[in-house]
């Protein structure tokens, strides 16, 4: 099993202890070990396989209770307790709570009250307005729900971009044991950097097709091989993840590399483009209409053919990238080297795994420059918000830190931050006197998702006009294919963003991707920086960087266009122009 099933597994016991009611404590051990699964970078079976158990051991947010349950997972491929839970109650409830606006309390009522237990059921009852009549409940509430099943109904089989890494990754290395293996990429959507992919598209090169088939179809994740040919195989992975394989001919290999990572779009708009040239594409190779081989091998050789450098994948959506190619006027793509800090982490005080001392190491480890600590506000008690007494103690707690790296020589400046929330007036959680004292705020929604698009857009912009904010986080609240954005007018927010000096968080946590690729083209035009952020709970999460600095380069965001590329001194200079 990946991380990711593993995490799965988790979470559905957390919500299954909810839904009965189980002690809240044990719930949250449970949520939080999914949460440190989903986030490890390294895979817990390769740790496993290495270290046996001691491998497991040290990684916070597993104790020993789950530590065990991972190590029955990835020997049996199951968790005994998992499956108890699940014959407790009807199988129909965890897709209940996949449902917007049906958390285990809400869905462990309306299972107790109307006898609830599958989606269809849930609909039903909110179509005869039976939901509205509990406790806690109300029209606006039952008209969520079935807005929240509409969704889920309409929604098509598709994967987070995180969820398909490690298979991808997984897959070429499974794969580079093949003796004469040359060439391994991963294409299609995946390649794109897209959020969401329906299937992975592997394409390769090698001296014996045969062996690479015979090896593929053996990769250990493997539940069904729907075909094996020559050249092509396709198999289903336990998670449900379709995977494709190609093999090759070295000639062939940058035209079909062009072909099969895509978009659509893009690729009809590039063989039209080569057809009014004399030319004719496919994923075999640029040919004259003589059947003169003209290109191929390497896939900017593809682009050459037609008069264009190579555009990168993250670009390839037909949104202006063919004509800004001809002008030479794409992007600069932003690098990871170019990201000096983040400025988006939680320590232990709030909802994090570690200490504000091991996030900054961590962050070191990384190159940067410097880390903002925004441990959320008192308003999300869920996450352990601090109050006025306890985030001045985390602001001394930072200047100690700090003064204990320059006495180090240590170049290195965690940031006196906090993740207030704005309530849902507009008002901040936190006092004037306290915000003024910090180096950096965010200030993010956390609440009251149903308002209508006015008046959200009304409360974060009076957020905004305080001039205390430097940074609006995650701006539409999603989480991709769980939670819907909530409806805000994204082009008032950033005018009026642009006027108080305040930036847009890109949040590159994987479920979030907040704001989306468009929403950056669109703070690009509209001249408003982009902070990329983690929002980080982990030392592990900080790895999540890369997924937000993918979603810029769809966005079109360069180097200048991005907070967080600047060095400290006009970082701060910037945030102080309040």
């Amino acid at each position: 099993m990946e991380n990711s099933e593993i995490a799965r597994v988790f979470f559905e016991i957390a919500d299954l202890l909810e839904l009965k009611g189980g002690d809240l404590f044990r719930v949250r051990s449970y949520r939080n070990a999914g949460m440190v699964a989903d986030g490890l970078p390294e895979s817990l079976k390769t740790l496993y396989e290495d270290g046996g158990e001691d491998g497991l051991k040290g990684i916070p947010g597993i104790g020993e209770s789950t530590r065990t349950k991972i190590i029955e997972m990835l020997e049996t491929g199951g968790c005994a307790f998992h499956r108890e839970l699940l014959t407790e109650m009807p199988s129909g409830m965890l897709e209940i709570l996949k449902v917007s606006g049906v958390g285990p309390k809400k869905a462990a009522l309306i299972h107790k009250e109307l006898g609830v237990k599958t989606i269809d059921e849930l609909e039903k009852a909110a179509a005869e307005g039976r939901i509205q009549e509990l406790a806690g409940f109300g029209q606006v509430s039952e008209e969520k729900i079935l807005r929240g099943i509409k969704d889920l109904k309409s929604r098509t089989q598709v994967f987070k971009l995180s969820f398909v890494t490690p298979f991808a990754l997984s897959f070429v290395a499974w794969l580079k044991k093949v003796p004469g293996i040359i060439d391994i990429v991963p294409a299609g959507s995946y390649r794109r950097w897209k959020e969401t992919v329906g299937d992975l598209d592997i394409l390769t090169t090698c001296s014996d097709a045969r062996a690479v088939m015979d090896h593929f179809v053996k990769h250990p994740e493997v539940r069904e091989v729907v075909s094996m040919g020559e050249t092509k195989s396709t198999v289903v992975l336990k998670a449900g993840l379709q995977v494709d394989i190609r093999v090759l001919e070295k000639k062939a290999f940058g035209a079909a590399l062009q072909y099969f990572t895509g978009s659509k779009a893009h690729n009809v708009a590039i063989r039209d483009r080569a057809k009014r040239m004399g030319l004719k594409i496919s994923e075999y190779g640029v040919f004259r209409e003589n059947g003169q081989w003209v290109a191929g091998e390497k896939e900017e050789a593809v682009y050459a053919a037609v008069g264009l450098p190579w555009i990168p994948p993250e670009l390839r959506e037909m949104r202006g990238e063919i004509e800004a190619a001809e002008k030479g006027a794409l992007p600069e793509p932003l690098k990871r080297s170019d990201i000096r800090g983040d400025l988006h982490v939680h320590t232990k005080e709030s909802d994090g795994t570690y200490t504000l001392e091991q996030m900054a190491e961590a962050a070191m480890k990384l190159g940067y420059e410097y880390m903002a600590v925004t441990d959320h506000s008192k308003a999300v008690g869920i996450a352990r918000g601090l109050d006025e007494a306890r985030i001045m103690a985390q602001m001394q707690a930072v200047d100690e830190f700090n003064d204990k790296l320059r006495k180090q020589k240590k170049k290195f400046t965690v940031l006196k931050s906090t993740e207030v929330d704005i309530r849902a007036d507009g008002t901040l959680d936190h006092p004037e006197s306290v915000l003024r004292k910090l180096d950096l705020v965010v200030a993010s929604v956390h609440s009251g998702f149903s308002m209508s698009m006015d008046e959200m857009t009304k409360r974060v912009v009076k957020a905004i006009r305080t001039g205390l904010i430097n940074i609006i986080g995650h701006p539409t609240g999603r989480l991709i294919g769980e939670r819907e954005p909530y409806l805000i007018d994204l082009a008032k927010v950033m005018a009026e963003a642009k006027k108080y000096n305040t930036a847009l968080e890109l949040n590159s946590y994987p479920d979030r991707l907040d704001l989306n690729d468009s929403h950056c083209m669109l703070a690009k035009e509209k001249g408003v920086l982009v902070a990329i952020s983690t929002d980080s709970h982990s030392i592990h999460h900080l790895a999540n960087i890369e997924y937000g600095i993918h979603t810029a380069r769809r966005g079109w965001l360069e180097k200048k266009d991005v907070l967080n590329t600047r060095p400290l001194v006009e970082l701060m200079k910037i945030l102080k122009k309040k």
